[in-house]
């Protein structure tokens, strides 16, 4: 029943920026932590950033002071606004979600959405 959707993505030239979002739906019952991970091709899937358990943030060493996470409880959504991207940064990103649904606990992941990134 729980859906995540993510958008924003697309064809950037270096050094340009982006906006993902990532908007949850479905039968949630709390939202525990909710990130954002990217997967290149013949890579596997990494974390890009993400808000813990705790509340706070964690991000790669590759996109920290970059990249920046954020969130709207109200819209249950999460945002990845990406500064001064490389083309290193290609990749598919997915929004992840820890998610409390009805008497269950387990890691939810969106379709992606793909980041290009050109020299």
């Amino acid at each position: 029943q729980v859906q995540l959707v993510e958008s924003g993505g697309g064809l950037v030239q270096a050094g340009g920026s982006l906006m993902l979002s990532c908007a949850a739906s479905g039968n949630i019952f709390s939202t525990v932590a909710m990130g954002w991970y990217r997967q290149a091709p013949g890579k596997q899937r990494e974390l890009v950033a993400a808000f813990t358990s705790g509340g706070s943030t964690n991000y790669a060493d590759s996109v920290k002071g970059r990249f920046t996470i954020s969130r709207d409880n109200a819209k249950n959504t999460v945002y990845l606004h990406m500064n001064s991207l490389k083309p290193e940064d290609t990749a598919v990103y997915y929004c992840g979600a820890d998610i409390i649904a009805t008497m269950t606990f387990n890691r939810y992941w969106g379709q992606g959405t793909r980041v290009t990134v050109s020299s």
